[in-house]
């Protein structure tokens, strides 16, 4: 009997040492989703037809990007630490910036701080996958002082649940549809939001308003052959922050569509555009690849369509995998070559990547 109570004791242990995440959910009519299987869609599918492709020079070598044996910089005039004009602005590569609001929150992106969650990790080692060269300058620590944490889609480079696990409950979380269930309990506020819902953080700044954008991206984070998979379960966002009369919008991964004119329409002109320009390129598989991800002139015509007064980059880098491009900053070379050629109203800046080396 002592041996029974003894195990039950134990599992109640374990059990009372879970807190159970709150999970509250702000649903949207603009959210598309399959009526038979519950998978979600974007706004604008099928094959596109794009304003503007790069078809020579597209990778020619600039003396404004420095390359050694570890890294690459950018050294030219568009160069900053961080930006810091109402909102202040650092970036610690790939996805991860750091933004406080003009009402001083501190807001987190796609916080992943080393290498790919679990079982990923294990198979990238096993296939002898490429590892990050960098790691963001901003700790799981210094993460959880923030007040809020946005997360854009549930892929492994965006989202890592051990980051999460030492993040902690003091943010609360901002995710899109149905990524709360992949959250590991914590006992934090996981705030699902649907496109374009909204929701105040909750700060004793208070003043700083949180919308769910559409992103034209997919999701899938478990494939298992004839047995299981997930693909479009979860939804994808990104991601616009409005305090003081200021805005700043956080695409997440996302290709070129239709959806920008759409957020245009409904919020005029952006403050400030946080926009991906890495991960199209594939030999074997490149409409794929740029329908979900924007090519350096896709992220120009976007910025364009959306008013940018202020467009910042990201996507490449030396802590970004190398993922999908030729290069780490093959994205941005592509990108400066084609300032040259294209228009672009925006102000550009290129931010100093918070990074240190393995």
């Amino acid at each position: 009997m002592s041996r029974v109570l003894f195990v039950f004791s134990f599992v109640v242990l374990l059990v009372s040492g879970c807190s159970t995440n709150q999970i509250q959910v702000i649903n949207s009519e603009q959210q598309i989703e399959h009526p038979d299987d519950h998978r979600f869609e974007n706004r604008d599918p099928g094959e596109k037809q794009y304003p503007a492709t790069c078809e020579t020079d597209c990778y020619r070598e600039r003396a404004d990007i420095q390359c050694t044996d570890e890294a690459c910089n950018y050294t030219g005039p568009y160069l900053q630490s961080e930006y810091d004009e109402a909102f202040k602005v650092k970036w610690f590569g790939h996805a991860l910036f750091q933004i406080k609001t003009p009402s001083d929150a501190t807001i987190i992106t796609d916080p992943v701080f080393e290498e790919f969650d679990w079982p990923i990790n294990w198979l990238h080692a096993w296939f002898n996958g490429e590892y990050r060269s960098h790691l963001p300058n901003l700790s799981a620590e210094q993460a959880s002082q923030a007040d809020a944490i946005l997360y854009s889609h549930l892929h492994y480079d965006h989202f890592n649940k051990a980051d999460v696990e030492s993040i902690g409950d003091h943010p609360s979380y901002r995710v899109p549809l149905r990524m709360g269930e992949k959250f590991p309990e914590i006992g934090a506020q996981v705030i699902e939001m649907g496109w374009f819902s909204e929701d105040t953080l909750n700060t004793q700044t208070r003043g700083t308003t949180i919308t769910a954008l559409p992103a034209h991206h997919f999701s899938s984070r478990t494939y298992i052959p004839f047995i299981y998979e997930d693909n479009a379960r979860v939804s994808w966002n990104g991601w616009l922050i409005k305090s003081q009369g200021k805005t700043l919008f956080y695409a997440g991964d996302t290709g070129y569509s239709e959806h920008f004119r759409d957020i245009h329409e409904r919020y005029g002109a952006i403050d400030v555009c946080l926009l991906p320009i890495a991960s199209y390129y594939s030999p074997t598989s490149p409409k794929w690849y740029r329908y979900v991800h924007m090519t350096p002139e896709d992220a120009i015509t976007a910025a364009n369509e959306l008013e940018c007064q202020v467009m910042i980059p990201w996507g490449y880098g030396n802590a970004s995998w190398g993922m999908g491009d030729v290069s780490s900053h093959s994205a941005l070379t592509r990108f400066l070559n084609m300032l040259e050629v294209m228009p672009l109203k925006a102000k550009v800046i290129v931010l100093d990547e918070h990074v240190s080396a393995r």
